[in-house]
């Protein structure tokens, strides 16, 4: 049989009307049927398009020119927007990203996980959809004898110049980026080169407590040995009061993660705090805490009230890490059990439970999958079991460990809607319902995509 030649050439110029969109934001367009992704085109538009990849099943290609505008094609106020990967949507007004999301998870349930009839109600935006980040972690590099900070280059580890603020972090974060950099290049400190493994500083990084206005300043570098330290963490405190505390966090591996092993503390407190509603937490340089505050109080409270606690429910918070759903659930609970493989959080945890009195709340270190199923054992009866897992999911074993507690709801925090139609259609075949899913955009101006499902046993 004669292989089907695909309808388009690579380099071809094409005129191509847009019908849909992928869930990273990518139009789609089709030639007898044959796909062709297009980023930053929107549905609606017909463009001049150059074919730049050519596969048996689809194409890629490059937009030339607009012919044909959507109306929901907006400037992007950022100048780098086109050259930086961090954000994928300020092209398109902020009404379609929501709708993007909210299909985004539509289409999950329905093609990874067959589910088609439950509610998925309209994505919960921001009011202002812009510097809403409370951390930033900037690469540094060294150009013309000069410290330069910036995002890398889509798809490189190149630094863009010129680019002095990001639009979707805080002012104050920017601020301390550029401070951070002007004081080290004055006293010499070397960049990091990735290509040598030698120099100084890799990373700048800033955190930002959005209630408190707490500041935290990380510097990460290669060595031990940070030149000049007393005089840099002088110059900083003098020129912004606000900053509560100044790390030094040591990464000596070759390596794209950005945070080492080891943290000390220059100067301060070793933890800024940030409130959530009604509860402090205590955030330290590697804690995980959620990057958009205002959003996170939007998820927690739906998680909450998906939840249905009346004061007598025992709950189980798998994945809790430093405690933040964990505690929000022990306001309305009688008991709150969590548990967390990384000991660093669960330690975190128990310092924020104390920090807000809080004392119908258990912390475990472990893998959930295994410590569940002892609790089993010792009797442990949970009427809600609530989980918010890594993109990846919940292991398997988790979802098993689950459907043996039998629970009378599960509330499902997702940050990926793939992985949270597959776990979803596994919790089904165990005995569960899905009721409803209310998606939260915890971050404007990217693909990505956050919801709380509610599930009760059939």
């Amino acid at each position: 049989m004669e292989k089907q030649k695909a309808p388009v050439q690579k380099n071809e110029m094409i005129t191509l009307a847009f019908e849909d969109m992928t869930h990273e934001g990518n139009g789609v367009g089709k030639i007898d049927g044959y796909p062709v992704f297009v980023p930053y085109a929107l549905p609606g538009e017909t463009a001049q398009v150059k074919v730049i990849k050519v596969k048996k099943n689809f194409a890629i290609g490059k937009l030339i020119e607009i012919e044909d505008q959507s109306a929901e094609r907006v400037e992007a106020p950022c100048h780098v927007y086109y050259q930086c990967g961090g954000c994928q949507l300020q092209h398109m007004s902020y009404t379609l990203q929501k709708e993007m999301k909210r299909t985004q998870v539509v289409n999950a349930l329905k093609k990874i996980g067959h589910i088609e009839d439950v509610v998925v109600h309209p994505t919960i935006g921001m009011d202002d959809p812009w510097r809403y980040r409370n951390k930033v972690q900037i690469p540094v590099a060294e150009k013309n004898g000069k410290l330069i900070t910036g995002f890398y280059r889509k798809k490189s580890h190149d630094i863009i110049e010129g680019m002095d603020r990001c639009i979707i972090t805080s002012e104050v974060n920017d601020c301390m980026v550029e401070a951070v950099r002007s004081i080290a290049d004055r006293f010499g400190i070397p960049a990091y080169d990735e290509k040598t493994h030698r120099g100084v500083l890799r990373h700048i990084m800033v955190r930002t407590g959005e209630i408190t206005n707490e500041t935290m300043i990380v510097i990460v570098t290669r060595t031990k040995e940070l030149p000049n330290k007393e005089a840099l963490v002088n110059e900083i405190r003098e020129a912004y009061p606000n900053v509560t505390s100044i790390m030094q966090n040591i990464n000596k591996d070759r390596t794209n993660v950005i945070l080492g092993k080891e943290t000390k503390l220059l100067w301060g407190e070793s933890y800024i705090h940030d409130k959530i509603g009604d509860i402090t937490f205590a955030i330290s340089a590697k804690s995980f805490y959620q990057v958009n505050p205002t959003q996170t109080k939007q998820l927690y409270d739906k998680a909450l009230e998906y939840a249905q606690l009346t004061g007598n429910e025992t709950v189980i918070d798998a994945y809790c890490g430093i405690g933040t759903i964990s505690l929000f659930l022990a306001q309305q609970a009688k008991k709150v059990y969590g548990v967390e493989i990384v000991g660093e959080a669960i330690a975190d945890a128990k310092e924020n439970a104390k920090l807000n009195k809080i004392n119908n709340v258990e912390f475990f270190v472990g893998q959930a999958e295994k410590v569940m199923p002892w609790w089993t054992a010792q009797g442990l009866n949970p009427d809600v079991i609530v989980v918010d897992p890594p993109r990846k999911g919940c292991d398997e074993a988790l979802l098993e460990a689950m459907l043996e507690m039998k629970p009378e709801r599960i509330v499902y925090v997702s940050c990926n809607p793939s992985t949270l139609a597959r776990d979803l259609r596994i919790l089904e075949d165990g005995g569960y319902k899905t009721k409803k899913i209310q998606p939260v955009d915890m971050f404007p101006q990217t693909n990505h995509v956050e919801c709380v499902s509610l599930m009760s046993r059939e």
